[in-house]
Order: structure tokens, then sequence, then C-alpha cells
């Protein structure tokens, strides 16, 4: 049973160690400023 419980924790430890690291190297950079939502006009309005 602690074995298991073992490979357990180093299995989740291992995931948290992956997702900081991705998270860290992610690119950012700034979010778009085109596009977005738009009022519908004519026969699209039903």
């Amino acid at each position: 049973m602690a074995r298991l419980i073992r490979r357990m924790a180093l299995a989740v430890g291992a995931a948290g160690l992956v997702a900081a690291v991705l998270r860290l190297r992610g690119k950012g950079g700034t979010p778009p400023t085109g596009g977005g939502w738009r009022e519908l006009t004519g026969p699209d309005l039903r």
C-alpha cells in the first residue's frame, strides 16, 4: 500500500513539474487587439 502511495505522489509531482516548466516557458505575448463582437444586421436577426 505504501508503495502505491509513493508512486502516486511521484506521478503527481512529476506532472506538477512538467506543468510548471511549460508555464514558465510559455510564449506570453500580447492578446489580440482586433476582432471581437460585432452587431448583427438584417436577416441575421431572427
